[in-house]
């Protein structure tokens, strides 16, 4: 045997061997930083405590902050239809793949479609989800569209019952932006340890109460890993969880 061309082979083959796992140490921290993506755009305190809860950041800080109004909305889950059946089924694929599609196999079925947007966030067991949109935008996270589906075919979809109202004597303002209102979440633990914000999204939010004219303003949608939604009210920083449907001071 040739002990110098096996020894060669060996120090190649461990210097191969190293750069794939300095690679792989790379990757590693490439996705840690992208997982805490706007991380320093938090406060001092905030990050602190983030590290020591052990708490992920899967999604971006969004930056914007919009100047929008409160709306009112007429809308009463009660007055939901049944679902309605589809005469030929559509794949869900194309929810997925490519919403134009999905769009040109519904069209004609139900009205103002284009008004619409998939909440991925929102999806249920056999269910898919869609917001309407307010001033073709912000979804409106109380109301949803639903297309209903069994063995990857879309069979059927329930539709919303409501209406916007106007809003131009409605006065607008500002929005508070993203980074402060996931501040008050963390410094306030209403992300629990070792959990994972995975969402984040601007839209219209409000407490549903015993009547048809509903109240909605601008509020930051938080997503955590296992599912849970916390809304913080854009205007006044108020936390409300679907759970109890409060508004936690």
């Amino acid at each position: 045997m040739d002990w110098g061309r096996a020894k060669n082979v060996l120090i190649y083959a461990f210097l191969l061997l190293n750069l794939v796992l300095g690679y792989q140490l790379w990757m590693d921290y490439r996705e840690q930083v992208g997982s805490n993506l706007d991380f320093t755009s938090l406060s001092e305190s905030t990050q602190q405590v983030i590290e020591e809860n052990r708490i992920q950041l899967l999604s971006p800080i969004p930056t914007e902050t919009p100047q929008l109004p409160k709306i009112n909305y007429i809308y009463s889950a009660e007055a939901q239809g049944e679902p309605v059946g589809l005469e030929q089924p559509i794949d869900t694929e194309l929810i997925y793949a490519d919403e134009k599609e999905l769009r040109n196999a519904l069209e004609g079925k139900i009205a103002d479609l284009g008004n619409y947007r998939h909440d991925p966030q929102s999806d249920k067991e056999n269910i898919i989800v869609f917001r309407p949109l307010v001033q073709k935008e912000w979804p409106l996270f109380n109301v949803e569209l639903e297309f209903i589906y069994e063995s990857q075919k879309i069979h059927a979809y329930r539709e919303p019952v409501f209406e916007i109202m106007p809003t131009d004597d409605t006065e607008e303002q500002k929005v508070l932006p993203a980074s402060k209102a996931l501040e008050t979440l963390i410094e306030r633990n209403f992300i629990p340890p070792d959990s994972a914000v995975r969402d984040i999204q601007l839209g219209y939010y409000g407490q549903l109460f015993n009547t048809e004219d509903q109240l909605a303003a601008p509020t930051w949608r938080f997503t955590l890993d296992h599912g849970e939604m916390i809304y913080v009210q854009g205007i006044s920083g108020d936390v409300l969880t679907p759970k109890s449907d409060t508004t936690k001071e």
